[in-house]
């Protein structure tokens, strides 16, 4: 089994981030990079709760994502289920793998350590770190944004 581990830090509070990670209006925002959109998700983020993410690339195919919350302990911590309901990667079809998000305050904002564990093979674990890397990048960029905006407001 492979897994990847990706870092990111963001300049907002783990709750901001949390929230962005755990909500169905959060998670549409940002969970697929910049060329596979999500078209719909779908959050019920409680342990035993599902979720179900639909992604269009540019060129018209769709992908499905879905699973359940394992664990969920705000604003520091989401372990899920993952696989691959339709599109994705071929040989990941079928297959359940693990995704860990820790959420660790830091000086102005948040360390996010995202894991994605049990993937079949090297070329799904490259396939999965370009998607999740455009994917983190993009929900930094919104996280960010979002609290600039909310700090001039205030």
């Amino acid at each position: 089994m492979r897994s990847l581990t990706l870092v990111r830090r963001i300049a907002a509070r783990p709750s901001i981030v949390f929230e962005a990670m755990t909500t169905a209006e959060g998670v549409a925002a940002w969970f697929g990079p910049d060329d596979l959109p999500v078209v719909r998700a779908e959050m019920d983020a409680r342990v035993g709760g599902a979720y179900r993410v639909h992604f269009r690339t540019l060129d018209g195919h769709d992908h499905i994502a879905s699973g359940e919350f394992l664990e969920v302990v705000p604003p520091r911590r989401i372990v899920m289920s993952w696989s691959w309901a339709s599109g994705g990667e071929l040989e990941e079809r079928g297959r359940v793998s693990r995704v860990e998000i820790e959420l660790t305050p830091i000086g102005d904002g948040t360390e996010l350590t995202f894991t994605h564990a049990a993937l079949g093979s090297e070329a799904s674990e490259k396939s999965h770190a370009r998607g999740w890397g455009g994917a983190l990048d993009k929900l930094v960029r919104r996280v960010e944004n979002a609290a600039v905006t909310t700090n001039r407001s205030s």
